[in-house]
């Protein structure tokens, strides 16, 4: 290589932390800058990189991010990770790679949504939401909706089985958390009689929407708002020319079925992992480097995920 070439690759900065929210909790993570995007650290079995935005960004030059995570003579990663994002979904890559199964809306119109891409039992609770006095509207973030926000939280400790991360948190914690990302997204709020009864965080990824958070409260769960701000979240993204809407990931629970109700699709995008030394080598060869949850077979992790929700409502009593 030139001393030219050599030159205009990127180099890895000193590694820094930034607080951050993991499993609801305020947490340090560890953080550095290779070139002009930030990359996360995750230290456990290995120390894996990854794009810290990797939902908002496109990987810039992951062969130069992973030369110079090679170079970097004090931090020695042993996995450098990236994907794909919407719709880029034909691998373009040689390096191995797995799929990230998505839950997406291919938008075009809020008609066509609502005529062609829903099953007519979503159609119906959307209508009956409405004719049950249920507004949704895109609203702002203030203390009205921080107020809504923290209710809906401190409803109830256990949600779907599972211990939930937010409960217990007051006005101020959760105004500070949630605000940290408001330049990239649209607040949807559903309401009954003037109380906030559910509401959805939209992100604006620049091709997609993404439902960062979205949740309703249990005792309205019979008006349906999360239907209503799904219908909302397309026609944002409809109005906004962004061509998908994606709920995070599939998955095959009872929110899958959700999903599919209320026209999501799977779609697989590829993800791509560099080992860096000999030992992200022999984990990835030995399927280890998602963790070993990522290990069990469904039919081992459906049944500990019964026994889990059995040991919460046990607790909750």
């Amino acid at each position: 290589m030139s001393k030219n070439m050599a030159a205009s690759l990127p180099s890895a900065s000193r590694i820094f932390t930034k607080e951050t929210l993991i499993n609801g909790r305020p947490a340090q993570t560890e953080h550095i800058k290779i070139g002009k995007q930030t990359f996360s650290i995750e230290r456990g079995l290995l120390t894996v990189v990854r794009l810290e935005d990797e939902w908002y960004e496109d990987i810039d030059e992951p062969q130069a991010v992973a030369r110079a995570l090679q170079e970097n003579p004090g931090f020695k990663p042993d996995l450098f990770t990236f994907w794909q994002r919407m719709p880029d979904v034909e691998p373009r890559y040689a390096y191995y790679q797995e799929s990230e199964d998505l839950a997406v809306i291919p938008i075009t119109t809020y008609d066509h949504w609502w005529s062609h891409q829903i099953k007519s039992r979503v159609r119906s609770q959307i209508r009956k939401a409405e004719k049950d006095g249920v507004v949704v509207r895109e609203t702002v973030y203030d203390d009205d909706f921080v107020y809504g926000m923290t209710a809906i939280f401190n409803e109830a400790p256990i949600r779907q089985g599972r211990k939930f991360w937010h409960y217990g948190k007051d006005f101020e914690t959760v105004k500070r958390q949630f605000s940290r990302y408001l330049f990239r997204e649209h607040m949807i709020g559903a309401y009954y009689q003037g109380e906030m009864i559910g509401f959805m965080m939209l992100g604006d990824a620049g091709r997609f929407g993404l439902t960062g958070q979205i949740i309703s409260s249990l005792k309205h769960r019979d008006k349906s708002p999360n239907n209503a701000l799904i219908a909302k979240a397309v026609e944002v993204c409809a109005a906004r020319k962004l061509d998908y809407l994606i709920y995070v990931f599939w998955s095959d629970d009872s929110l899958a079925e959700f999903k599919r109700r209320c026209g999501f699709q799977k779609v697989s995008m590829p993800r791509y992992y560099i080992p860096l030394t000999w030992k992200g080598e022999f984990v990835l060869k030995c399927g280890a480097h998602r963790g070993w949850r990522a290990m069990l077979p469904q039919s081992v992790k459906k049944p500990l995920k019964q026994l889990r929700g059995i040991w919460n409502g046990l607790r909750q009593k």
